[in-house]
């Protein structure tokens, strides 16, 4: 019984360390399994190739788009733009966010933050986060002193309604910033990386969002940190257009439930980045939860990344639709926009209309053309046809308060239901300002591929843990 029992501690322990007696590379055991999910809402873009600008001569003459082959990598895109309903999820969020701090700070309600670990040790104030299981009593005595200057206070109310001040609902965010991280630092005269591996120290200076520069110390200097208001912009509909009627939808556009499936309108690039890093934050935030792994970050679509989706596999077409023409076999205009001179109610909608009202392109997604103009992640260069790389195409730039206006320029694709058809083909390049808020321009996220394509079948490709 002893040699039986000495015998299979022998195997068990030769066993738990054959990964190093093989004398073989077989790669590390304790890895997480992984299998791809195809995220809510999203549809999958095949990694592919495109030639990319104009299929249609170039109307205003502006020269702002040549012809050239890129190629672009697999990812997952919204299959329609993003809805009132579903940005007010974000700002629901920073609102009750902001309600939980107060009512810490001044209501001393600590108990409404994780304040220990699973050790029963305290968690430095820095790591503790909001225990969202523990809802807010909005109607509680008590409660409703200590949020009650979240609302609007004395003359500023309109026939003593209760209203949110929406001037308060600020969303603190990071980013990293790669493109910093790996360029190269002038010191003295000399030329060195970020980190000087001869020395061991971080060297050079980085550019912060506020404008500053500081000195680089660590990986924290790469570390972005901004805040923006997330409210959108409801009196776009008033200040785009002078001599016009357009009361009742700054009024009513954002918040009332005939509108809910509409596309968001009035939301600047800044406030959709920082949407995007949100959804970011709370999809990966529940996957650790759930003990899974992480996946890669939701953002707005590069500019050929649109492109390429809004084609949908049809290379020479100008419009997402597939045909040369704006009207079906019926005669019936196939997208929202301003049909010819301007009857701007021939296609059924008078302003913008509900997401997925239009047929689809062959990938599945909506409104790729007209209803609103979207966002993209790219800078707006006339000339960046001529100099960005042929492989995953980018110009990115995050403009600071004062940098020139010029900087401030980004991409914007679709055409929207104000413009003619011109601004809705495929490769019509226009832009507008980092910093504005538009009554015609929306935008949808995408997110990188985790992996090299997507299985016809349905299941992971070539990334599957086996």
């Amino acid at each position: 019984m002893k040699k039986l029992l000495f015998f299979s501690s022998v195997i068990l322990l030769l066993s738990s360390c054959s990964e190093y007696q093989t004398g073989e590379l077989t790669g590390s055991k304790i890895r997480p399994a992984w299998e791809a999910e195809v995220p809510f809402g999203m549809l999958y873009i095949p990694l592919g190739s495109l030639n990319l600008g104009p299929s249609d001569q170039d109307v205003p003459w502006a020269q702002t788009a040549q012809n050239r082959t890129v190629s672009l990598q697999a990812f997952w895109m919204d299959e329609t733009e993003i809805t009132n309903n579903e940005y007010r999820q974000f700002v629901e969020w920073v609102k009750d966010s902001l309600a939980y701090v107060k009512l810490r700070d001044d209501g001393g309600k600590e108990d409404l933050y994780v304040a220990t670990n699973t050790y029963g040790e305290d968690i430095p104030e820095e790591d503790q986060y909001i225990d969202w299981s523990k809802p807010i009593d909005w109607d509680e005595t008590e409660n409703r002193e200590y949020l009650a200057d979240m609302y609007l206070q004395g003359d500023e109310r309109f026939y003593k309604k209760k209203e949110l001040d929406v001037r308060q609902l600020n969303y603190t965010f990071y980013w990293m910033d790669f493109k910093q991280a790996a360029r190269k630092n002038k010191i003295g005269g000399k030329e060195n990386r970020a980190y000087n591996y001869k020395t061991g120290k971080y060297e050079g200076e980085v550019l912060k969002a506020d404008g500053s520069r500081v000195a680089i110390k660590d990986r924290s200097s790469y570390i972005i940190k901004e805040e923006i208001n997330v409210y959108p912009d409801t009196l776009c509909w008033v200040s785009d257009f002078t001599y016009s009627y357009n009361d009742p939808m700054s009024a009513m556009y954002f918040w009332h439930p005939a509108y809910d499936h509409y596309p968001l309108v009035g939301v600047s690039w800044k406030q959709a980045v920082a949407f995007s890093v949100w959804r970011t934050q709370m999809k990966n935030g529940y996957l650790r939860s759930m003990g899974r792994v992480i996946v890669n970050d939701y953002r707005l679509p590069t500019e050929t990344e649109w492109e390429y989706a809004a084609r949908g596999g049809l290379a020479s077409s100008p419009y997402p639709w597939g045909g040369n023409y704006t009207r079906n076999y019926l005669g019936c205009f196939i997208a929202n926009f301003k049909p010819m001179r301007g009857n701007y109610t021939d296609d059924g909608g008078i302003h913008t209309v509900i997401v997925a009202h239009y047929e689809p392109n062959e990938w599945g997604l909506y409104d790729m053309a007209g209803n609103v103009s979207e966002w993209t992640q790219t800078a707006f260069d006339e000339s960046s046809y001529s100099f960005t790389h042929d492989n995953n195409t980018q110009n990115y730039y995050s403009a600071l308060d004062d940098d020139p206006i010029v900087l401030k320029r980004k991409v914007v694709r679709g055409g929207s239901w104000k413009d003619i058809a011109y601004y809705l083909q495929n490769g019509t390049r226009a832009y507008e300002y980092q910093d504005s808020a538009k009554s015609y321009i929306g935008f949808r996220c995408v997110q990188t591929y985790l992996g090299r394509n997507f299985g016809s079948d349905g299941q992971q490709g070539d990334s599957q843990v086996y």
